[in-house]
């Protein structure tokens, strides 16, 4: 791993951990445990260092994201496959991706008052939308793009509930391959 991957990752669980207010260069050099001035030398400003962090987790998902949502989907049943990736993805971010999650709701918040972090935001995002809609075009459905914009969008308040929402369910991982099954039906007009 290189020292701006430990960086931006150290900058995941500080502002886990602390918010955006307790992220500063000084607080990633520490989870980092590397010397004082480690983080500003690789990220000059604040801004450089959240559009890292933005830039990681977007690396983080994907690389997690690839070998589980490269399904051959080509109908209703491939569909299952689908959703039964895609809930065993949502549990890691549930359980021992939550930090990652919590980090990313703090950088969304943060970017309605910033347009260039929003900027990163809507690029790191688009990456994981298209990603789906590739599955969803192998899989015939029409407007794969818009349809996998609402998927993710269904999705994102699917993990958000249950991480920091006044949701009180606490979904197994069987109630969360019937969440994404029912949400794929809804998405895609397939039957659930």
């Amino acid at each position: 791993m290189s020292r701006r991957a430990a960086i931006a990752d150290a900058a995941i669980t500080t502002l886990a951990r602390d918010g955006m207010r307790g992220l500063t260069h000084r607080a990633v050099d520490r989870a980092a445990g590397l010397p004082e001035g480690s983080a500003s030398y690789y990220f000059r400003t604040r801004q450089a260092l959240l559009k890292a962090t933005v830039e990681r987790l977007a690396e983080l998902d994907s690389t997690e994201m690839v070998p589980s949502i490269s399904l051959p989907v080509q109908s209703g049943h491939e569909l299952d496959a689908f959703a039964t990736a895609a809930a065993a993805i949502i549990e890691s971010w549930l359980t021992n991706g939550r930090e990652r999650q919590v980090a990313r709701y703090e950088l969304a918040l943060e970017a309605t008052r910033r347009p260039e972090l929003r900027d990163a935001l809507v690029a790191s995002g688009a990456v994981i939308r298209a990603m789906v809609a590739s599955q969803f075009a192998a899989a015939g459905i029409r407007q794969p793009g818009q349809r996998a914009a609402d998927f993710v969008a269904f999705v994102d308040g699917l993990v958000f509930d249950q991480i920091a929402g006044a949701g009180s369910r606490n979904l197994t991982s069987a109630d969360l391959v019937a969440a994404i099954r029912t949400l794929l039906a809804a998405v895609t007009g397939t039957e659930s």
